[in-house]
C-alpha cells in the first residue's frame, strides 16, 4: 500500500531480538472533502509504522516531516478497558520517502530576548 501523511512525532529506534534495530513512528493521514450538504469535513487516520531496514533515517524522520510510505498495511485488533473491541493500523514499510521537512519551529520568548540584548 502506498500513502502519505505527516509524522506526529520524532522517529524512535529500539533494539529487538539481540542486535535488531526497528525504526517506529507514527503517520497521520488528513483526508478532506465536503458532504453531500457542502459542510468541510475532515478525517485524520493514524498508521503506527515499523522500520525494520536502516536505523540512521530516524534523524530525519521529526515531528511534522511530511512522508511517502510503501509498505504493508493490516489491521492489528485489540480490546479497549472498556471491554470494546478495537482496531489500529500497522504498517511494515518497505521504502521511505521524505516530502517535505518539518516546519522550524518558531524561537521562543526567550530565545527572543536573548538574540535582541
Amino acid at each position: 500500500m502506498l500513502f502519505s501523511g505527516r509524522l506526529t512525532a520524532d522517529a524512535a529506534v529500539r533494539n529487538v531480538k539481540g542486535d535488531r534495530k526497528v525504526t517506529g513512528f507514527n503517520v497521520a493521514i488528513n483526508d478532506r472533502f465536503k458532504t453531500k450538504e457542502g459542510e468541510k469535513r475532515e478525517i485524520t487516520t493514524f498508521v503506527e509504522c515499523s522500520y525494520w531496514v536502516n536505523p540512521g533515517l530516524a534523524e530525519y524522520l521529526k515531528k511534522g516531516t511530511i512522508v511517502e510510505i510503501s509498505g504493508r498495511v493490516e489491521a492489528k485488533p485489540w480490546i479497549s478497558k472498556d471491554a470494546e473491541a478495537m482496531a489500529s493500523l500497522v504498517c511494515n514499510v518497505g521504502t521511505v520517502k521524505l516530502l517535505a521537512k518539518a516546519p522550524a519551529a518558531a524561537p521562543t520568548k526567550k530565545e527572543l530576548r536573548v538574540a535582541t540584548k
